[in-house]
């Protein structure tokens, strides 16, 4: 598995984490994230991170930022990709079973590492569940239904 992640400054420690605790797992990171406490724009990562994913180069990606508001609404402007901001574990496993996400966020400055590493064992450990939810993502997905 690869899985491409992405942070702004408010997010450099909490991604140094999380990479060494994917990289503990096996798992290859690509790292689209600033490594400086400088201010930055998150949207860029954002970006790089969600066509990482739509163009297949990553399998799933993080995104981390103040809330992971902002950086998971940049995400989510790129076509194919479903980026969405979790804080607790229930979500992210929802996300993954009925949302079929391909991109966890959160934010640095609303939960903790451990929470954080949680969340990011659930995103990546569960599986889309297909079957009534595939109706539903086709209708997101579908240009047809704007």
């Amino acid at each position: 598995m690869k899985i491409a992640i992405g942070n702004d400054h408010a997010a450099v420690d909490m991604k140094r984490e999380v990479v060494q605790h994917l990289t503990d797992r096996g798992i290859e990171v690509i790292n689209f994230g600033t490594d400086s406490y400088e201010s930055c724009d998150y949207p860029i990562y954002g970006k790089k991170v969600a066509h990482a994913v739509a163009d297949g180069k990553a399998d799933l990606g993080i995104l981390i930022c103040g809330t992971g508001i902002g950086i998971s609404l940049a995400a989510n402007k790129v076509k194919g990709i479903r980026a969405a901001v979790c804080s607790e574990t229930y979500s992210a496993r929802l996300t993954r079973k009925h949302n079929d996400a391909n991109i966890l966020a959160f934010g640095a400055r609303v939960i903790g590492p451990g929470t954080a590493l949680d969340l990011v064992d659930t995103f990546i450990d569960t599986p889309f569940e297909g079957g009534r939810h595939q109706r539903r993502i086709d209708m997101i997905e579908d240009p047809e239904n704007d």
